[in-house]
């Protein structure tokens, strides 16, 4: 029989040095969900968000391929784009100073700076960051020596839908009061699976590093899928409807959950995009709750079911190996 797993440390949910930690040694890292290739078409169409408090930008250079950079002039720091999604004319601007700087981020012009011996504009160029693509979603990896995304996705890719009709989609965005750990780790819980039957409960595998119900196969993935990748996106298929559910770290105690529901133009979408947007709702409450109860000083420790939540134990051990606990 086995054993229950004593949960994590309870300063890794309230700790801001836990949480600078957990931004140098696992979002700095990881493969992060960016956006859709559908908003980088043209040349110098852009996207920029701020992941784990890192500014990034993508774009679409000359040659149509993607490039990515942090958003962030070397100068003295200024941003090089200040929307979310845009287009740049041919080059990156600072918002700041002017500088200028080609898609493959060197340096065209210092501009103002004027002569200075010893300045070296090759020095100055743009802090690259790795872009890769799958099925039109658009991901980043601050470590350009890391993993290609296709090993991480492999798992997933291998049970999904090779139908791709999903052209429309609806954006929502929740902010929740919750260490980041927490919405994940409810998200991964056994007991709290939206679809779960009391008397069969699902269960949740991990392959690789990603989280799986055990039963979805090539031959229902099409109608229903459930999956959560590494560190911190869902991936879960509902009606037809496909919902990207990006769980990104504000500090050490916010977040904010990033809905993107893709389906079919011709498909009716309503109430799936509600009843998926009200289980958010709940989960958030929920997650609120449990911080404050964390965050009280009363509970320490606890421990995690064998059979209904080894996702989280596996979380929750990948989490400690990556900071090196």
């Amino acid at each position: 029989m086995a054993r229950p797993t004593i949960t994590a440390p309870l300063e890794l949910y309230r700790d801001p040095v836990a949480f600078e930690q957990e931004r140098q040694r696992i979002f700095s890292r990881t493969w992060q969900f960016m956006g859709l290739e559908a908003d980088l078409v043209r040349r110098g169409d852009y996207l920029a968000e701020v992941m784990a408090g890192y500014p990034l930008v993508v774009v679409r250079d000359r040659e149509r391929q993607l490039r990515g950079y942090h958003n962030l002039c070397p100068h003295r720091a200024g941003p090089l784009v200040g929307e979310a999604k845009g287009r740049c004319d041919g080059e990156f601007v600072c918002r700041i100073h002017r500088w200028r700087y080609g898609f493959d981020g060197v340096l065209l012009e210092a501009t103002g700076f004027g002569p200075a011996e010893g300045f070296d504009p090759q020095a100055f160029g743009l802090t690259p960051i790795r872009v890769d693509t799958w099925r039109g979603l658009v991901f980043v990896n601050l470590d350009v020596d890391a993993a290609p995304l296709s090993e991480l996705i492999r798992p997933l890719e291998e049970r999904f839908d090779p139908a791709d009709d999903r052209t429309a989609r609806v954006r929502h965005r929740h902010p929740v009061a919750c260490n980041w750990k927490v919405y994940v780790e409810h998200f991964l819980d056994g007991f709290h699976l939206e679809i779960e039957d009391e008397e069969h409960p699902p269960e949740v595998v991990v392959d690789g590093e990603i989280a799986l119900h055990a039963d979805v196969t090539r031959l229902n993935a099409a109608d229903g899928l459930w999956a959560w990748i590494w560190p911190n996106l869902g991936v879960t298929i509902y009606r037809g409807v496909l919902l990207l559910e990006h769980m990104r770290p504000v500090s050490a105690d916010a977040m904010q959950i990033d809905h993107i529901f893709l389906h079919n133009p011709d498909d009716p979408v309503d109430a799936a995009i509600h009843a998926s947007e009200q289980v958010t709702e709940d989960r958030a409450w929920d997650c609120e709750r449990v911080q404050q109860n964390l965050d009280a000083g009363v509970y320490r420790t606890g421990v995690l079911s064998p059979t209904r939540e080894g996702a989280v134990a596996w979380f929750q051990d990948h989490v400690q190996r990556a900071l090196g606990g």
